[in-house]
């Protein structure tokens, strides 16, 4: 998680009660640290660790980013160029955001086609397909029992373990865990 630049680290676990989320700005032991003061325990999450593009360097911006509920959490690696009209269309329907992130616009943008009636993976990839730019996603939704994940331009690699996967931009953040690689 830590061999890249980054300002801010975090991750969701998805657990029996929902998606349990830890964020923290700075190095990747602020984020161990805080996860060791308050453990969580789950079947699977997503992380990232964040260079600010859009959005200061705070707690609130870093990632994953979740909707209004919590019941949605991203990670994303990149910029979506279209996020500010994204953004605007969201706020006119009544949706809340709690960061200054381009990220933050697709977990709403999943909610928004769960709301309107589409299954988890109908309203992933309807929020991907409202996306422009160039990035990699992981997102957890709801009570599914998957992560989803796409990419657009942006590196994004599957380690496949023994029992378990993993996803990163390349594959130096999971190789001690398995060499067996999908590009």
């Amino acid at each position: 998680m830590e061999y890249r630049g980054y300002d801010s680290a975090g991750i969701a676990v998805k657990n029996g009660s929902g998606i349990s989320l830890t964020k923290r700005v700075g190095e990747v032991s602020e984020l161990v640290a805080a996860v060791e003061q308050n453990p969580i325990a789950g079947d699977y999450g997503i992380g990232h660790t964040r260079w600010a593009t859009h959005g200061g360097v705070t707690d609130g911006n870093a990632h994953p980013h979740t909707d209004e509920s919590g019941g949605i959490a991203v990670v994303h690696n990149g910029i979506i160029s279209n996020f500010q009209s994204l953004r605007s269309d969201l706020e006119a329907r009544g949706h809340v955001f709690s960061s200054e992130t381009d990220t933050e616009v697709i977990p709403h943008l999943i909610e928004e086609n769960l709301r309107d009636g589409a299954t988890p993976e109908e309203a992933f990839r309807a929020a991907v397909g409202s996306l422009s730019g160039s990035y990699a996603i992981a997102a957890i939704i709801g009570d599914e029992e998957a992560i989803f994940a796409t990419r657009s331009g942006s590196p994004l690699v599957l380690g496949v373990g023994d029992g378990e996967y993993y996803l990163a931009s390349d594959v130096p953040a999971f190789i001690q865990h398995t060499a067996r690689v999908v590009y």
